[in-house]
């Protein structure tokens, strides 16, 4: 059976009984790595495309692109009403180093109210070219999955803000921030409007959720309200919502069991806060997307295949696949192999 009918068969709840393991397309590019080697051993691939045409008429955004040192550089600037933001990144694919954003767009409470100006009277319009195009290109390898920005507090505590000063700002009140909160909510709900009309079955939302910076008062009073929002628009289209969640969960759990999304990249510790077993019996209806701690690639290989094991039989005998999707283990091409081989007859 191929690894995408083996993936579908799981996500739909049929018995895991050859666990699926797959990698994030974004490491794709890295050309240290010998993927034609791993695919023939049984590593599948997850891809990812945007289902939406986002159009942003009261602002002018202008990408610059340089080197700075063996690094690509990406300066981008947003122009609006009332000033401009700017914000880069340093990264370079194909040497394995993914983009990593240096400089944020927002630096005072004043940025938010240019934020704001910059995302008013946006509109979107549902597209599938890119989801087309992936699920032409992958053939039985694996799923295209489509993908949605992160939802509005994390958007701009991550993106826009930057933890440290949006920790700030929230702390101080400041009005320009919830105003700009207010809008990006709104946005999102028309956003999922067009991602319920795709082909695509699975949405992810790309949270990296940080529950010991933001509290669970934060996230109950202005996450969880976006979560119920979009969840209903996805149900009655009947697609499914996962939410990349690879950090800790502890404190939101029983928030999470009511929410009933999947799980992306459930990391154990010390990542994570939550084993595999304890995350089942909490979530028993939640597809787990796991991704074995990559401190685990460094012990030695009967260690190594026999947490990974271990991850299986606690999160089966349903919903369940393995992922590359925090980064990949520098030792991948000793570590890799004796992981897929163990996957391909274990059974539950």
């Amino acid at each position: 059976m191929s690894i995408r009918r083996r993936l579908l068969d799981a996500l739909h709840g049929e018995p895991v009984s050859e666990p699926v393991y797959v990698v994030y397309d974004a490491f794709l590019p890295n050309p240290t790595v010998d993927w034609d080697w791993l695919f023939s051993l049984g590593l599948g691939q997850v891809n990812h495309a945007f289902v939406v045409d986002e159009h942003h008429p009261n602002c002018e955004i202008v990408e610059i692109r340089t080197m700075e040192g063996d690094l690509d550089r990406r300066d981008v600037t947003i122009r609006t009403t009332g000033g401009e933001l700017h914000e880069y990144y340093l990264g370079s694919s194909d040497k394995g180093v993914l983009p990593w954003r240096m400089e944020h767009f927002i630096k005072k409470p004043s940025d938010y109210r240019l934020m704001r100006n910059a995302l008013d009277g946006s509109t979107y319009s549902p597209t599938d070219r890119a989801f087309d195009e992936s699920e032409a290109a992958i053939g039985d390898r694996g799923i295209t999955i489509a993908h949605v920005d992160r939802t509005p507090f994390q958007k701009i505590q991550i993106d826009f803000a930057g933890i440290e000063a949006f920790s700030y700002h929230l702390a101080d009140g400041v009005t320009e921030l919830f105003e700009l909160l207010d809008l990006m909510d709104s946005l999102k709900r028309d956003e999922f409007a067009c991602v319920a009309k795709s082909r695509a079955e699975f949405v992810k939302l790309w949270e990296n959720i940080g529950i010991d910076a933001m509290g669970p008062h934060a996230y109950r009073r202005h996450m969880v309200p976006v979560y119920e929002a979009v969840s209903k628009v996805l149900r009655a289209s009947g697609k499914k919502l996962m939410v990349h969640y690879d950090g800790k969960t502890r404190l939101i759990a029983q928030d999470i069991a009511r929410l009933g999304f999947d799980i992306d990249s459930l990391t154990p510790e010390p990542e994570g806060d939550m084993e595999v077993a304890e995350a089942r019996a909490l979530w028993p209806q939640s597809f787990f997307w796991l991704h074995p701690s990559l401190t685990w690639f460094l012990l030695p290989e009967n260690d190594l295949v026999g947490r990974v094991l271990k991850m299986a039989s606690d999160a089966g005998p349903r919903r369940f696949c393995f992922e590359l999707s925090e980064g990949i283990p520098p030792n991948w091409r000793q570590a890799l192999p004796p992981v897929l081989e163990a996957l391909a007859t274990w059974r539950s």
